[in-house]
């Protein structure tokens, strides 16, 4: 019972942060330490993660079936190929590159050194003022379909910073899409998009270490997690892309650089081990 209440906590906190530009993995990695229970490990982080890619799945699903069967028609019909959907599914596909790569070679360095919090206390820090001033600095001229190939891969490299816990995913993303100026709903939209094939395969890739690996967790509360992390990272999307249309990313902006500055201090007081 105990298990399936942290599991529950745990994915609230997983939902409410995947999408925010504010590090989903950090606070998996800051709050258990916080209530005493411990890193849950890389792989629980990793499979908890399906249910908000799921989340994202099923909100852009017109999207995603657009863009998909665009992408497919293309390979056998030439008329398809200049579509700004069928080239959207080349660049999802191109800018996962990096962040699949990185993380296959990176695997033992990721789940032993990366989850270090010192370095989380620094990139939630480091990045955030990254956010800020690409916020301040992007033109905010450039709707989604203006995407280049050139655009993607940068994006897609930006996403791979995520692979250290407390840079964020949508953040790194956004980060680098603001800088590029895109507008920001259209830099918050691609960064949900091209999460999901690196997002989905690293979870199916870590299910096989969740009965055995540095994690405290087993099947059912890891699935457990998965399905509220879903049902709140639904809501989490649809609020977000409402607010970046009228608002800007300063309060994440904020919120990143507390809690940078709160662990670093914590871990200097040794309230928290690194």
């Amino acid at each position: 019972m105990i298990d399936l209440l942290k599991a529950v906590v745990l994915g609230v906190i997983q939902g409410l942060t995947e999408f925010l530009p504010i590090s989903s993995s950090a606070h998996l990695r800051i709050f258990p330490e916080l209530f005493g229970w411990g890193d849950p490990g890389a792989a629980f982080t990793a499979v908890i993660q399906i249910g908000t890619e799921l989340a994202v799945l099923i909100y852009f699903r017109k999207d995603i079936w657009r863009i998909g069967s665009a992408w497919v028609r293309s390979l056998f019909k030439a008329e398809y190929r200049g579509t700004i959907d069928a080239r959207m599914g080349w660049f999802i596909i191109i800018g996962s590159l990096p962040i699949v790569v990185l993380g296959v070679l990176l695997k033992d360095v990721i789940e032993r050194d990366f989850r270090n919090l010192w370095i989380v206390g620094c990139t939630l820090i480091v990045m955030g003022i990254v956010l800020g001033i690409a916020d301040r600095v992007g033109r905010t001229d450039r709707p989604l379909g203006k995407l280049t190939l050139k655009d993607a891969v940068l994006m897609g490299i930006a996403q791979a910073l995520a692979l250290i816990p407390g840079v964020s995913r949508s953040g790194a993303t956004i980060s680098m899409g603001r800088f590029l100026g895109f507008e920001r709903e259209a830099a918050t939209r691609f960064a949900f998009l091209l999460a999901i094939p690196a997002v989905v395969g690293a979870g199916l890739f870590e299910l096989k270490e969740i009965p055995h690996g540095h994690n405290d967790f087993g099947w059912g509360p890891t699935i457990t997690a998965t399905i509220v992390s879903f049902v709140v990272g639904y809501a989490a999307i649809a609020w977000l892309l409402r607010y970046v249309s009228t608002n800007s990313y300063t309060p994440f902006v904020i919120y990143r650089i507390l809690l940078g500055a709160g662990v670093l201090a914590l871990l200097s007081a040794g309230v928290l081990t690194a």
